[in-house]
Parts: structure tokens; C-alpha cells; sequence
């Protein structure tokens, strides 16, 4: 299934790193808090400052969160994406 945003806005898939404590132990999915970063799936026909493929970080809470084909995405309008991971 293909996903176009409408306007300002950008559709993102989660990034997440598997996460270690420092004593070795990996932290089970379910403890795990949601990332705050992701890579640009596609944009809607006003954004202007991304490109699909970047990888990007946002607020934890801004946009809508969305499953489709089994995974989860987020939907959020181009202004509240915080900067461009380079």
C-alpha cells in the first residue's frame, strides 16, 4: 500500500536502535519508550526543507501514529520536525 501526505506534511517510519544498558542487558521492545527519530517515507506537495530518505528527529509527542502492513508510522506537518540527522 503507497502513502501520499497531503500539503505540509511528512509520513515516517520509525528508526529505533537496539538499546543496551550499560551492564549489557538489551531492553525488551515493551519497556522501550517510542523513538524520536525516523527516515522520511514520503512528503506531502508543500514541503519545502526535507527529502524522502531523510532521517530526521521530532518531538515525542507530535503527530498522529498510524499502523499500516503490520508497522507502526507517524504522520506530522513539516514545521514540527526538529532537525535533519546528518
Amino acid at each position: 500500500m503507497k502513502f501520499k501526505p497531503l500539503k505540509d506534511r511528512v509520513f515516517i517510519s520509525y528508526t529505533e536502535d537496539v538499546e543496551k544498558t550499560p551492564g549489557g542487558i538489551y531492553v525488551p521492545e515493551t519497556a522501550k519508550e517510542k523513538p524520536q527519530r525516523g527516515k522520511i517515507e514520503a512528503i506531502g506537495s508543500e514541503v519545502k526543507e526535507v527529502k524522502i530518505g531523510d532521517e530526521v528527529m521530532f518531538d515525542r509527542y507530535s503527530g498522529s501514529k498510524v499502523k499500516m502492513n503490520g508497522s507502526e508510522y507517524l504522520i506530522l506537518k513539516e514545521e514540527d520536525i526538529l532537525g535533519i540527522v546528518e
